[in-house]
């Protein structure tokens, strides 16, 4: 709003000052009055400065809404990113994701933040310059009115193909920008496999898509500068025609027609604004479109608008009854008639074949997904009935692929929560086995990790997530194939920290592998993937009716 105040205040000060150049033309220079000069000089200085400041302002305040909007968008669409479920970004790419976060945003800016307080400032100002016109003479006033829907009519005609360009550069710089996340994220394996030029030659096709899009967009803009060019001469050659036969029957002044000109070379320029203001929108249409494609993704799985209260404290109760599955856009079931029950304490193996389902049981205990049928009860209240936030504050898990960020070892520690203290955090890390070796590091708990924790060894890497689990303290955990990729010494030395996490816990391990598993009381064995039949829990060590 101070923007589109101050905006208007400096095209009225053109105004003025327009009207002022007519005036000293007429009365200075065409008579010789010198002394007619300073008084009109003076105000005319005056009005700059004035217009001068409400530019500054107007500007500065339409950059700094525009600015807090993109802020403000870029943050409501990540924040609604972090609803959906995991599932929503198995099925993209992650750099075109990071393209509608970036650029596409941007666009849309262009045309909600400045875009709009252009509009609205243009239309005043050609309100204030077709009224001084219509002041001047109104006869020259009504040609250049008939001319100006011809600028309207060629900005209309390249709108759509600009949406059309617009929509080819965005989605090509979205892939452009998934080949370059891929393959930085992979150098290793890309080196290791000498596949350097492959990645390079992947970048460059890509590349070329993006430039083609470019060059049409480029194009189009090359096209209608010069028709709009060859538009303003033929309408500045019209009035100037017109004038001179006005001026020659002495009906108008020289002062009189040069303002004239002068308020048609504002005019013209704010007329052509609002027709780029609606290649604008069709810039800033093709990234809305994308952007409002996430905005519009729900997540699989909501909180009911009446939420059971939580127990405290919970206890860590976990029954799966009759528990079936299937997966979006599959047609054979995962899991069917699944059920068994852990006490807090317990430690139930989940074992079978990759694919068969087992990390299916930790997705549908986080509540990423609900179950197709049956039911999941903690402490007795089926998951359904719980919030999501309160649910997953009662569960732990600790993933295959030990999750790090590019922070330090007291961040990442922290990490499950935020509020501990550094005593709380070195004591998670004692616990976890991990503090000898964080104080060997060369900036101690301070020490970045680097990307995904890159700069440790995967047993470290393991250590750190054990100790984010211990200081996190959640009544149930879940170990998803906590050894896989480590050797056998690494595991052994990891075992004994895991123990520590698991005593007192509801703990539900899901391996391949069990050689490192201390002595479970319960296991559930989950059918091949492929076979027929969904799978189901066959097996039971002891026979607790537990397992079901």
């Amino acid at each position: 709003m101070a923007g589109i105040v101050f905006a208007i205040v400096a095209a009225a000060c053109e105004v003025g000052a327009i009207g002022l150049f007519g005036h000293i033309t007429d009365e200075v220079l065409a008579r010789g009055q010198l002394d007619a000069f300073w008084l009109p000089g003076l105000a005319w200085l005056g009005v700059a400065l004035v217009a001068a400041l409400a530019s500054f302002v107007g500007n500065y305040s339409t950059a700094l809404g525009g600015e807090r909007f993109l802020l403000n968008l870029r943050d409501k669409v990540f924040s609604h990113l972090q609803t959906l479920t995991p599932d929503y970004f198995e099925n993209r790419r992650l750099g075109d994701l990071m393209a509608r976060l970036t650029d596409d945003i941007e666009a849309i800016e262009e045309l909600i933040g400045s875009g709009l307080v252009r509009a609205f400032t243009t239309v005043v100002s050609v309100i204030f310059f077709v009224g001084a016109a219509f002041y001047i003479r109104w006869d020259l006033a009504l040609v250049t009115m008939t001319l100006i829907p011809a600028f309207l009519l060629v900005s209309k005609g390249f709108a759509g193909r600009f949406r059309t360009a617009s929509a080819r550069e965005r989605t090509s710089n979205g892939a452009m920008n998934s080949v370059i996340e891929e393959s930085l994220a992979n150098q290793s394996l890309v080196q290791a496999h000498n596949r350097q030029e492959t990645e390079a030659g992947r970048l460059h096709n890509e590349g070329v898509t993006w430039l083609r899009a470019n060059m049409s967009q480029a194009k189009l803009s090359a096209t209608y500068g010069p028709i709009v060019q060859i538009l303003e001469t033929i309408c500045l050659l019209v009035i100037i025609g017109f004038g001179a036969w006005e001026i020659a029957s002495g009906r108008l002044t020289i002062g009189g027609l040069l303002a004239f000109a002068a308020y048609l070379a504002y005019l013209y320029p704010a007329v052509q604004s609002l027709g780029e203001l609606a290649l604008t929108v069709s810039e800033a249409a093709a990234g809305s479109d994308r952007v409002v494609e996430v905005l519009h993704a729900q997540p699989s799985v909501t909180d009911r608008d009446v939420i059971a209260p939580t127990p405290a404290p919970v206890r860590g109760r976990v029954e799966f009854e009759h528990v079936g599955f299937t997966y979006p856009n599959r047609t054979k079931a995962t899991l069917a008639d699944l059920s068994f029950t852990a006490e807090p304490g317990d430690l139930l193996a989940c074992t079978g074949p990759s694919g068969a389902g087992k990390s299916t049981i930790a997705k549908l205990l986080l509540r990423f997904y609900d179950p197709s049928a049956g039911r999941i009860l903690l402490d007795g209240i089926d998951l359904r009935d719980m919030s999501r936030h309160d649910l997953r504050e009662a569960v732990t898990l600790l993933q295959q692929e030990n999750l790090l960020f590019s922070a330090t070892v007291r961040d990442n520690i922290a990490y499950g929560r935020p509020g501990a203290t550094m005593d709380e955090i070195v004591q998670a890390a004692i616990t976890a086995d991990v503090h000898d070796f964080v104080t060997t590091l060369p900036q101690g708990y301070d020490t970045p990790v680097g990307q995904r924790g890159r700069l440790l060894s995967g047993g470290q890497r393991q250590r750190i997530a054990i100790a984010r689990a211990v200081l996190r303290d959640a009544p149930v955990l879940i170990l998803d194939e906590p050894m896989t990729g480590l050797d056998a010494p690494t595991a052994a030395r990891i075992m004994e920290p895991l123990r520590r996490l698991m005593s007192g816990r509801t703990t539900i391990l899901i391996s391949h592998d069990l050689r490192f598993v201390p002595e479970t009381r319960h296991r559930i064995e989950l059918g091949p993937a492929g076979s027929d039949d969904p799978p189901v829990l066959s097996v039971s060590i002891n026979g607790d009716s537990g397992l079901g």
